[in-house]
């Protein structure tokens, strides 16, 4: 924590939980802003389905792959910096796309745009660690997941009314707009948080180093699973949407947000009750809450998939449930994760980051394809999804008795 914090930022906690959950926001509005104009994008760039699914996959690919320098760099050269850079490439990278001519090119600059998205998401993780200690930290991480939750319930429907009055190339420049009002906000508000005597130098072999330390250490990467791997349960049907929504629950477009409101009303419910644990029961138990209630909504949307044909009436219920008990034990995972290694907190965001965006990537990519067209496929891939990351977090309480006590 950074000695100096209570200068730094002298205004109410939720103003600095609402500038870095806009940040974190970045990465959803990227991804389901455009999803609702993926048809009218196909037609105009004459691209097929496969094609269109690339554009989801270079962007995740993209993310993970630079989620393994933003953190590292910003224990060098400061919080600040990272994320304003991050921001001004994300806003040109949107403009690529807006202006984009052949699927080629939006592939390439949808790849651009998943560069760089990451430096907000990554670092302001890093930020509340520098800034709180655990229990407020805790708090403040919820605080962040509500806000956070908002992205995937809004952003469909402003992509939905900007492809239908004023075309898919609007929903990009959309995001353009977003990128300067981040760039911004941040310019003005946002401090540097990483104290001098924190900073880390930025050398490659120190870079190697660090990379080293925390590759190496199995409580770190089975942390990383277990905040990592269970969001793809939910993630997968989000992907699926289309498909599960509109073939498998025989919605029409303009009824698809129920989907996403039940899903997000989870999200910013378990979060708040996340915050309100926070200090008053133990890490480990409020992540066993999560898991138990994540495992029984799984087994339950199986067995109910298998047994009856499934019906909007009841089949996006398990979904917002399974999404309580995520949000209420990720913050704190994450922030388990961030005090490993309290001198690299930023390099153990990153490598968190890509651990989960490498499987985004491959659910989208490999998996989501191959199962979403059974709603018993989708039930047990989501089951499957959670059980890594239940034995992830088995595996490390059994070994670590003491982490998260």
């Amino acid at each position: 924590m950074n000695p100096d914090a209570h200068h730094i930022w002298q205004a109410p906690r939720w103003a600095l939980a609402v500038l870095l959950a806009m940040l974190g926001m970045l990465g959803p509005f990227s991804i389901d802003t455009y999803i609702p104009a993926f048809s009218g994008i196909a037609a105009s760039l004459n691209a097929t389905p496969v094609q269109m699914q690339q554009t989801l996959s270079a962007y995740l690919f993209g993310f993970a792959f630079m989620s393994l320098f933003h953190g590292a760099l910003s224990d060098s050269v400061g919080r600040r910096p990272v994320v304003l850079w991050g921001l001004a490439a994300f806003t040109l990278a949107s403009m690529g796309c807006a202006l984009s001519q052949s699927i080629g090119q939006l592939v390439f600059f949808r790849a651009v745009q998943g560069l760089t998205t990451g430096a907000g998401i990554v670092v302001s993780r890093a930020v509340v660690r520098d800034m709180f200690p655990p229990a407020q930290a805790q708090k403040v991480m919820s605080q962040i997941t509500i806000y956070f939750g908002v992205a995937p319930a809004v952003a469909p429907m402003i992509g939905g009314v900007l492809f239908a009055h004023l075309g898919w190339h609007s929903v990009f420049w959309f995001l353009t707009g977003v990128g300067v009002f981040l760039w911004l906000a941040n310019y003005r508000l946002l401090p540097e948080t990483l104290h001098l005597s924190h900073r880390q130098p930025l050398k490659i072999s120190n870079l190697m180093q660090g990379y080293w330390q925390l590759g190496r250490d199995p409580r770190f990467l089975l942390l990383a699973l277990a905040s990592g791997v269970p969001f793809n349960g939910m993630f997968l049907y989000v992907l699926s949407a289309p498909v599960f929504l509109g073939e498998h629950l025989a919605l029409p477009p303009t009824q698809f947000f129920w989907f996403f409101v039940l899903t997000i009303s989870g999200i910013m419910s378990g979060a708040w009750v996340s915050g309100r644990m926070a200090g008053r029961i133990s890490p480990k138990r409020q992540i066993k809450y999560g898991f138990l209630i994540m495992l029984c909504m799984a087994i339950i949307n199986l067995g109910a998939n298998m047994l009856f044909t499934a019906q909007a009436v009841w089949a996006m219920f398990p979904i917002s449930i399974f999404a309580f008990g995520w949000a209420m034990m990720v913050p704190v995972v994450t922030l388990l994760v961030l005090d490993l290694h309290p001198d690299r907190r930023g390099m153990a965001s990153s490598l968190q980051a890509f651990v989960g965006s490498s499987a985004n990537g491959l659910v989208a990519g490999v998996i989501a394809p191959l199962v979403m067209h059974s709603t018993v496929g989708l039930a047990a891939t989501s089951l499957a999804l959670l059980s890594i990351g239940l034995g992830a977090w088995v595996q490390l309480r059994r070994r670590w008795a003491s982490i998260g006590a």
